[in-house]
This record gives C-alpha cells, structure tokens and sequence, in this order.
C-alpha cells in the first residue's frame, strides 16, 4: 500500500513537471525582460499580453498545487517546514504578478513564477524517485515470491496461487524454482539458494526434515515441503517488516535535522520580512519583492528534509540484501561506538554441533577398522555425539557394515555385533564396567581444553578413542581477526567448563572469556563490562541470551535464532556468520559518515545562501535572480541526494559462507 502510494507521488511530480514546462515555454519565450537579454523581439499574436497571466495561472494552480496544499496542511498542523516556504514564495510571486498584470502593482515576474514551479517540480520529482530506489528493497523481496506453488494431492499435483496454500499442505518445488512458503522437507535433498534471505551465496544443503524458507532457490533437485508458514507469518514477511520498520524509524541524527529544518522555516521567514522593509526603506518596492521570494525559496530546507531520511532508506536496503535486518535505528547508529563485542559460544561461535576433532587407535589396530566398527555400533543412536561418529566413519571409510543387536546403554554409551565382534562405544561408565577404567587412551591434552572423550571397545578390549568438541566455525576466526582490526575488543561467555572456553578462546585469539555463567546471568556480565565503562554489543541466538540482548548497547541476535532474542535485539543476522558483526559496524560507520556529509551540506548551504537571496551583494552589482535562486535551492538538494546514492558503492565486510 505504502509502495503504491509512493509510485503515485513520483507520478505526480512527473506529469505536473511536464506539463508545467511546457507551459512555461511560451511564457518565457514572451516576458519582456528575456526579450531585452537575449535582443530579440517575439512575434505579436492576438492576445499576447494575455498570454503570461493566463498560461501563469495554470502553471501556478496545476503545477503549484503540490507546493499550495503540502502548505496549508502544515500551516495547520501548526508544523510550518519546506512545502509551506515554497507555498508562500509562490504565491507572493503570483499576487505580485496578477496584480501588475491589472494595473495596480509595477513587478511582473510571470517567467520567473513559471521557471521557479518547473525547477521545484522537477528537484521533487528527483527526490521521490531517489526514495522510490531506496524502498525497492520492500519490492525485490516480495518478489522472491512466486505467484503460484504445485499443490499435492490424492489425485497428484494442482497448480494453486500462493495465497491459497495452508499450514500443513504438501507441495512440490521442482529445481529451479522458488519456495513458495516456509516449509520442512519431507522427501529430497538439494542445495538450496538462501543467498536472498543470508546473503551467503553459496547453496546450502538441505534434507529430509530441515527446514526451508520462502522465497529460497531449489538449485538441483525437487523436494517435497510440508508446509509450516504462510502469508506474514513466514519469514520473508517478517524481513519485509524489519525493513519497512526500520526504513521509517528515526535517528538521533534524524531528529538533529528535523529541529534544524524547523528553525530554519522561522529563520527565512524572518529574513524575508527583513529583506523587505531594507529594501522598501531603501525605495526599491522592486527588489524588495523580487528579493523577498527568492530569500524564501532558497531557505526552503528541502535537502535538509532529504539529507537523513534517503540515507536511512538507502542503508537499511543496501543491509537487507546482505543479510543484515535492522529491527531498530539507533541500534545501527550506536555500532560505529562500539568497543567490546561479546559473544555467546555456541551456536554463535560454535555451530553448537559436536565434530570429532581427534582420535587415536591401539597398537596393533587398523585405523580403518577402527573407524567401521565404531561407525557401525553408531548408526542406530539418536544421540548427537553418537551422529558425529558415525559422519567422521563415513567421511573416510565409506562402506561400512552393518551393526546386529544394537543396544543402547543408559548413561554408558551402545554396543553392536559388528563383523562378528561386539563393539562397545561409551564414556568412563563404559571403561568400568569392563573393568577398563584404567586404560584410558585418550591424551592429556584432551582433558585439559575439555574435550568429550568416548572409547572403542572390541571384545571388551579398548581399541581406540575418540576427542569430540563443538565446533569452531571457521568464519569465527576472521571475524574476530577483523573486529581486532578494527579496535575492538572480542569477548566471549558460555556456561560451559573454563577449560572448554578457554580452550576456543585461545584459538580464536578472544581477549576475555566468561565461562561456567547461568543463563539468568548472562546479563550480569553484559552489566559488568559496562560499569568498566565499555560499549557492549551483545552478540547471541538463544532464549536464554535474551536478557543479555536487551542490556546490552546493541544487541545482535544471530542466525535463525529464536523469536525471543530477535525480539531482544535492535540488529539481526538472518545468516549464522559472526562476520556480519564486522559488516554491521562498517555499515553503521559509513551511514553515520554520509548523514554528517549531508547535514552540514544541506544547513551550511541554507545559512551561507540566504545573505546572498537577500541581495548583500547589490552594491557590487550583483543580484542573484529568482529563477537561479530556485535552481539553486533544487540543485542542493540533488547534490544532497547524489550523496546519499554513494553509500550503495561503499563496500563492507559482507558475510561469507
């Protein structure tokens, strides 16, 4: 709805521009004063001297209506500001103009009217089209949806539209073709595109029961999807959310430029009342008009109006195409002041997955059969580090037999007939009662950086061990490399064993580490670091990071994290890359730099432009026309948005898969 009003406004400006020129032409062609400058002598018609009031009149009630009614309305919401400067210029302008054109009055400025209208018309229709590119983001993502899904039923598979598809529908996504709701796939396996949603471009690999997000690409194969979200309640309608949110929330910087435009209304307004009694006590009732609307028109603080709205736009879409949704402003803003990045471990970190970082083998034991026995015993467990033996097994010996008599002992670990040998894979409890607790194969060093240690046993007899950790994500370690780069300190907590935590600290390079912490207080720490006076963004995906989010200076929920910390956070990553932390304040430090640049251009250029308007510098024979003036006011406020269009080149440490 906001999108196609806007599409109206821009169409508004444009026809009233061209139709508004056109009429001027002829105005322009026929005033007296060009035919002076120029020395030449427009062909007398029937009805010439009507020709200025007549075709003035239209330009100024169709193509001033904009400026008339944008006027009023803040005349009467008592908010005067841009519209209503622009309201008053043209219609002293006009008064002055008809009135001469009576009799009565002795300073026509029909042609002036006219080019001051065009070059207004024009410089807004720049500026809505310039807003309409930075709000196409809300359009790209809505276009990730298609408009129609295939539906499968008893009698096999029905093309439907989209908005036709419930909770718990099954639908078929061919390879090629976009997820048309968030589902979970019950049948295939393919690398889906997520790159519109993370900005990761490489696919990712999906499969039975993971889950998958509308608008993401099947790249090879077709799945079926049961669905588990449609309409706003998917995902990619809470990022269209995020982002038209986050498009009209307001800044500290926002708000500096909105009380600088409304004194500057009061200031012009007082220079042109100043710039009319100097000149009508001087005796020029002529300069005194002329210079009094063109004091008005170039104070009008449109680029002060533009210089921080088009760049909010401009940075929250450039954010949402990679993966980077701003749920609040001044989250983004306060970034760039960042010292102390705190992370939570896993999940963040870590992928909150245990891989088998090592393993040793018993003298006289194959490694292959090491790696067969213990991936078979392991196939028939659910239990997560029972699944990273097996995949380690897999990865390297490929074929693997198949285990008999699987068993699964509670607390201890599972035991299987594999190649005709009992195979037991456990933890301590297992080595006891096996009598076996004093032949423990697994290294010193294991223990010390907290591993989780499970043992091989064939026959009764230990064969081997394995050392399982949660593991590091490789990203993790450019990012902290970048944020120290930048000047930041790394900081992690998790409530796991000091030695776990020290253990990724040291190989990520982290200054600090808050192990062995309750959920409940995590935001103590967060706390804590503050009171050193340090700025804290709080980097976690879970429930229980919530409170920490919430009191921290930015808090970042990361990844697909849980409602509740979105829901605590002013920044979210849609990909779990802890690299967008670095993106976000590179983000944050060129948005901050690019509203400072437009601020001081737009206020600067008002300031230094009214003492010229009001003709200081006619002694020296210089008067600045009116139709200039306006130029001049629309050429700032291009420049303004010129500047603003940069910030879509400026490159940042975009998430990497």
């Amino acid at each position: 709805m906001q999108d196609h009003a806007h599409h109206d406004h821009v169409a508004i400006f444009r026809d009233r521009f061209w139709v508004s020129l056109a009429l001027s032409v002829p105005i322009v062609i026929w005033a007296p004063m060009i035919q002076d400058w120029f020395g030449y002598t427009a062909p007398s018609l029937p009805g010439s001297d009507l020709l200025a009031p007549v075709l003035g009149t239209a330009v100024f009630l169709y193509g001033g209506w904009p400026f008339l009614t944008g006027g009023w309305h803040e005349a009467r919401t008592r908010e005067p500001g841009m519209m209503l400067l622009i309201a008053m210029a043209i219609t002293v302008a006009y008064g002055a103009s008809m009135a001469t054109s009576l009799g009565l009055f002795d300073q026509e400025v029909w042609w002036e009217l006219a080019l001051l209208i065009v070059v207004m018309l024009l410089g807004h229709w720049i500026e809505m089209r310039a807003i309409g590119q930075a709000q196409g983001a809300l359009e790209a993502l809505a276009a990730l949806l298609p408009d129609e899904a295939e539906r499968v039923t008893d009698r096999g598979t029905e093309t439907v539209p989209v908005t036709e598809l419930e909770v718990d529908d099954l639908v078929l996504v061919r390879p090629g073709a976009r997820v048309p709701a968030d589902g979970e796939i019950v049948t295939g396996q393919a690398d889906v595109d997520e790159s519109m949603i993370t900005g990761e471009s490489t696919p990712v690999p999906r499969g039975e029961g993971d889950p998958v997000v509308a608008g993401t690409v099947a790249t090879d194969t077709s799945l079926r999807l049961r669905i588990t979200a449609t309409g706003d309640d998917t995902t990619l309608a809470g990022i269209e959310r995020m982002v038209r949110d986050a498009q009209a929330s307001r800044s500290r910087t926002q708000m500096l430029a909105d009380r600088a435009a409304a004194l500057l209304f009061y200031v012009a307004v007082a220079a042109a009342v100043v710039t009319a009694v100097v000149w009508l006590l001087l005796g020029r009732p002529d300069l005194a008009l002329d210079r009094t609307v063109t004091v008005l028109i170039i104070a009008c603080p449109h680029a002060l109006g533009l210089a921080i709205p088009l760049v909010t736009s401009i940075s929250t879409a450039k954010a949402a195409r990679t993966g980077i949704l701003i749920k609040d402003r001044l989250a983004l803003e306060a970034m760039r002041t960042i010292d102390t990045v705190l992370f939570d471990k896993t999940g963040t970190l870590t992928r909150g997955e245990h891989r088998v970082r090592d393993h040793v083998v018993a003298d006289g034991i194959a490694e292959d059969d090491l790696l067969r026995w213990a991936g078979a015993a392991e196939a028939d467990s659910e239990h997560p580090l029972a699944r990273a033996i097996h995949a380690f097994a897999v990865e390297r010996v490929p074929d693997l037999p198949v285990a008999q008599d699987f068993d699964a002992l509670t607390g201890r670990g599972v035991e299987a007939t594999v190649d005709g040998h009992r195979i037991g894979v456990g933890g301590p409890a297992l080595l006891r009662e096996h009598d076996r607790g004093t032949n423990d194969l697994a290294p010193a060093e294991w223990h010390e950086r907290g591993a989780a240690t499970l043992h091989v046993l064939r026959d009764g007899e230990v064969v081997g061990a394995f050392a399982l950790e949660d593991e590091i994500r490789d990203v993790s370690r450019e990012a902290v490399r970048r944020l120290h780069a930048a000047g930041v300190r790394v900081a992690m907590i998790t409530g796991d064993a000091q030695q776990v935590a020290n253990s990724v600290a040291e190989e990520l390079g982290i200054d600090e580490v808050f192990a062995e912490v309750l959920p409940e207080d995590k935001d103590a720490k967060v706390a804590e670091l503050q009171e050193r006076g340090e700025t804290v963004a709080m980097v976690g995906d879970g429930v229980n990071d919530a409170p920490a989010l919430a009191r921290a200076d930015v808090g970042i929920a990361i990844g697909a994290g849980t409602d509740v910390a979105i829901e605590s956070a002013g920044l979210v990553l849609a990909s779990d890359d802890p690299q967008g932390v670095v993106a976000i304040r590179e983000l944050s430090t060129a948005t901050y730099r690019k509203m400072v640049q437009n601020l001081w251009w737009a206020a600067g250029y008002n300031l230094a432009a009214i003492p010229l308007a009001a003709g200081v510098l006619a002694p020296i024979g210089f008067i600045l026309p009116m139709a200039l003036g306006a130029a001049l006011m629309s050429a700032s406020t291009v420049i303004v948005a010129l500047n603003a269009q940069l910030l879509r080149r400026v490159e940042f440490a975009t998430t990497v898969s």
